[in-house]
């Protein structure tokens, strides 16, 4: 029977409609949410980021996903920013992961160690796989300005590598110290090994060169290049967005959700050559083509 109505469709001169290629699984992914319970400041409409979080949820319950990322930025500034914003992410029905961002830490120095806990990050930095893929959660505060309390070894370690090494860099912006550096190139030698795809996520860029990149994103990309199993590189911090690939890595700064009147989020697809990044709002579409191993 099947046949027979394919036969009749090609003598009409139709054809059946291709069957829409399914991803092997998809996420969600946010950027610089950055509540305050404060005034708009220009471009940063605070007063919309509960709003605009509910209804990424919403949407994101709706569809089959992983895992949701917000990539850093939850909140801009204030302890108690914190109980505004998380009772809304928790109503998410999938897995959620959180990025340290510098905002994460504009909070009084008694809170600051109690951040990766709150958000119920396991660590500081850490990683976990989903169907051939291995993600990495980094943490570009390692070396900064705010993320430690004042006088704090972590502290005093990332002021003294700012004045010596990054100098001319923003103190807004952070630092991968060398302990992360070495775990990094530990993960992905092991997807190396395994014929893992890698993602890497953080809430700094560290390509195209820009201010808001890491301090010490020449020394990342570097690593990120000695390893055919690297992929991508999705981050915030940059309100704007940002793209560039570099080595065959995509580098993909997506918008905040923070600075706009709509919305900004995207759904990530992930099909076996390629990762499609379908936007909401201000985020736009892009299509990544994975370089082979």
């Amino acid at each position: 029977m099947r046949w027979t109505v394919m036969l009749a469709l090609a003598a009409l001169g139709a054809a059946p409609a291709p069957r829409a290629e399914k991803p092997a699984f998809s996420i969600g992914a946010i950027a610089d949410a950055q509540y305050a319970d404060a005034p708009d400041n220009g471009q940063r409409m605070y007063h919309t980021a509960p709003r605009k979080l509910a209804a990424a949820v919403a949407d994101f319950n709706r569809q089959r996903l992983a895992f949701v990322v917000h990539l850093g930025d939850f909140i801009d500034k204030d302890w108690a920013s914190y109980d505004a914003m998380l009772p809304i992410a928790r109503r998410l029905r999938h897995p959620v992961h959180f990025v340290l961002g510098n905002h994460e830490f504009a909070i009084d120095d008694a809170h600051k160690p109690q951040v990766p806990a709150k958000l119920g990050m396991p660590r500081r930095y850490y990683s976990f796989e989903r169907q051939g893929w291995l993600f990495l959660v980094t943490d570009g505060n390692d070396l900064s300005s705010y993320a430690w309390p004042a006088g704090s070894p972590e502290h005093k370690r990332s002021m003294a590598a700012h004045a010596a090494l990054y100098p001319d860099k923003p103190l807004w912006d952070g630092g991968i110290g060398g302990e992360q550096l070495a775990w990094i190139d530990s993960e992905l030698t092991r997807a190396d090994r395994r014929k893992l795809k890698v993602m890497l996520f953080s809430h700094f860029p560290v390509w195209p060169e820009n201010p808001h990149n890491l301090w010490n994103a020449p020394a990342v990309t570097a690593l990120l290049e000695r390893h055919p199993s690297a992929k991508i590189w999705l981050d915030g911090h940059n309100h704007d967005g940002n793209y560039g690939e570099r080595a065959g890595i995509h580098y993909v700064n997506m918008k905040a959700m923070l600075d706009t009147r709509e919305t900004s989020y995207a759904r990530l697809d992930f099909f076996a050559d390629r990762v499609e990044l379908r936007g909401t709002g201000r985020q736009g579409d892009l299509v990544l083509r994975l370089r082979p191993d």
